[in-house]
């Protein structure tokens, strides 16, 4: 009650003609965090629902702590195994006055291993949080409307999809493109036709690959080299060797994430678990899941029916291209992005399907990049209008053959 008292005293200064009018945004921001609005819908046409765009985000939030908390686990495990490999005593950076203060370096230790990926993945978080978050305050300042709570979503999202051991300042300047460029200058949530989190990671591929691809950026321990699984089957197809321990990497190690990759792209067994939580509450949809992991299926099968001497990429089986690399990240937390994404549920197989079909084409077709699934999404995102409006106007013609219009 004292809480809201105080809000309630100082929500006066904050709107027009108060001393902090153009700071509204940052008010109603803390407010809602603590608070539900006050406003309501009371008639048509307006949609009433017992969750708005709060809790949905919040709940996308949530979903994300899955692949988050698995992430920075498996980070630590996969650097720890390095460094005991290596015959090293720690990490050779400043990382290192943080996790000897509570931790050692066994990677069969929990603890260790999440203190060491907890000392690298929270400081990206915070830096890209800040940077992120003072894109959106300067544009909703500016634009006097509300902060909306998809930041909190886009700022998880990104971190999870980065290399362990990016630089601070590129992780806040990728941010900051996907943020002003992938979205600010369209209007806003709502307004943006591309995911400004895959936005901001094609930005820094392109930008400054060698801190976003390669072999040493994939274990945050310096002087430490190593393929990843996706990158070993682009170039020599299976088996794969896991780069911190030396052994043949399986199936199910692959699926349940004990292998290098970005933050909290590795378990696909995490990943499914927030996955399951968005479909349970209804959040991402189905069919979009369903459409990128059939169109994923179809498109492997297809190779591997054709074959190939010299790509032995092209004998990679669909199961396999489901646990590596981003593909299972993407399809849950990504290509269900409500905004960029097909509306229509018919549109939404075809979306799914398209980001499936090209995640593979990519990956297999091109030797250069063997991940597929960021630049596939973004490439569905640009045609998302044009299934739905296709969908739409298959429709109308329909019903108008039938007499029904």
């Amino acid at each position: 009650m004292g809480l809201r008292r105080v809000l309630d005293d100082l929500e006066p200064h904050f709107h027009e003609g108060g001393r902090f009018s153009k700071f509204y945004a940052l008010y109603e921001a803390v407010d809602t965090i603590f608070y539900s609005p006050s406003k309501i819908t009371v008639s048509q046409p307006h949609v009433r629902d017992g969750i708005d765009l709060k809790r949905v985000m919040i709940t996308v939030w949530i979903a994300a702590f899955f692949p988050m908390f698995y992430g920075m686990a498996n980070l630590g495990y996969q650097a720890n195994s390095a460094i005991l490999n290596l015959g090293l005593t720690g990490t050779g950076d400043w990382h290192e006055a943080i996790i000897s203060l509570v931790a050692g370096h066994n990677p069969e230790s929990l603890w260790d291993n999440m203190i060491y990926g907890a000392a690298h993945y929270l400081p990206i978080y915070f830096v890209v949080f800040m940077a992120g978050g003072f894109w959106e305050v300067l544009f909703a300042i500016k634009r006097k409307h509300e902060i909306n709570e998809g930041f909190f979503v886009t700022s998880i999202l990104f971190t999870l999809i980065l290399p362990p051991d990016i630089p601070l300042w590129q992780a806040a300047l990728g941010i900051s493109f996907g943020i002003v460029i992938g979205k600010e200058v369209f209007g806003g949530t709502g307004k943006n036709f591309l995911n400004p989190a895959l936005t901001a990671r094609a930005f820094l591929y392109f930008a400054y690959a060698p801190q976003m691809s390669g072999d040493s950026v994939w274990t945050a321990v310096d002087g430490f080299s190593g393929a990843t699984a996706l990158s070993q089957m682009a170039s020599d197809g299976l088996p794969v060797i896991a780069a911190a321990t030396g052994e043949v990497l399986t199936w199910s190690d692959a699926f349940f994430g004990q292998m290098q990759g970005s933050i909290g792209e590795t378990s696909t067994f995490a990943i499914l678990l927030g996955g399951a939580m968005l479909l349970i509450t209804r959040i991402a949809s189905w069919r979009t899941m369903a459409g990128v992991f059939l169109g994923m299926a179809a498109t492997a099968t297809l190779f591997n029916v054709i074959g190939s001497d010299t790509n032995p990429h092209f004998a990679t089986p669909w199961y396999w291209h489901a646990v590596v690399g981003g593909f299972a990240f993407g399809m849950v937390y990504m290509a269900t992005d409500p905004v960029s994404s097909s509306m229509t549920n018919t549109g939404k197989w075809f979306y799914g399907a398209l980001i499936g079909f090209m995640t593979i084409i990519i990956r297999v077709v091109n030797p250069a990049y063997p991940e597929g699934i960021m630049l596939a999404i973004l490439f569905a995102n640009l045609f998302a209008p044009l299934i739905d409006f296709s969908v739409v106007r298959a429709n109308i013609n329909r019903r108008r053959s039938r007499g029904v219009i």
